[in-house]
């Protein structure tokens, strides 16, 4: 009965589980937290994290202070300023290992369309002139954050722990390849499934930076790749 008992408790969505220990790396309105909270049933086993401090969530997202609200109501964990290139050392992470560590379409922002190929594509040599386009540095920014949170993400998993980080994947984010920057962090991909945004309801993505920092990006062909430790696979 007690087996019984447990298993009617766990509660899913999607991917994640309440019996997981999950953080949640650069949320920005924080509605992907909310969302797995409301499907929980409770937030006490979710991190939720975010770049920007209270003070710009409020200012940037309309619903960040319900959203936020609604979190620590149902006992989640909420930190600002954590930067995903550094988090491991964090004072309030440090100490903690995870299940579930997440990051939705990470991105280092930029001035422009966030699909032109000159985004996506690097020439190495181009980097190494003294000119460097803007568009080629903001590739390096991207890569650069993504291999920091993997780096990081991998030192804070618990033992057959994943990293999951959900991404485009069509047209010209083919090349972002974050398969090769796992493999520089030691971790190895275990699995690709299709992001859908139906199946977290209330998440609203957005886009974070700028005038329209509270409107939403198109999600077209999205996958959330799963990644786990070379010696847990």
């Amino acid at each position: 009965m007690a087996v019984v008992a447990e298993e009617e408790r766990l509660r899913w969505a999607v991917h994640y589980s309440s019996a997981q220990q999950i953080l949640l790396v650069g949320e920005g309105d924080f509605s992907f937290s909310l969302s797995l909270a409301t499907s929980f049933g409770s937030a006490s086993n979710i991190v939720a994290t975010s770049l920007d401090s209270r003070d710009d969530l409020v200012k940037k997202y309309c619903k960040a202070q319900s959203n936020l609200n609604s979190l620590r109501e149902r006992g989640a964990t909420v930190l600002h300023g954590i930067d995903a290139t550094t988090m491991k050392l964090h004072t309030d992470l440090k100490m903690w290992k995870f299940h579930r560590i997440v990051f939705n379409f990470p991105h280092a922002g930029f001035k422009g369309k966030e699909d032109d190929p000159q985004v996506i594509r690097v020439d190495s040599a181009l980097l190494l002139s003294p000119v460097i386009l803007p568009s080629i540095l903001c590739f390096s920014l991207h890569r650069s954050l993504v291999m920091g949170f993997l780096s990081n993400a991998s030192d804070m998993l618990r033992p057959y722990g994943e990293v999951h980080i959900s991404h485009k994947t069509a047209g010209p984010f083919k090349r972002w390849n974050p398969e090769e920057l796992a493999s520089k962090a030691s971790l190895l991909l275990v699995e690709c499934s299709d992001f859908r945004i139906g199946d977290y309801p209330g998440y609203n993505n957005k886009r974070g930076d700028g005038f329209f920092c509270d409107e939403p990006f198109p999600l077209v062909e999205c996958s959330t790749f799963k990644f786990r430790r070379v010696q847990h696979i």
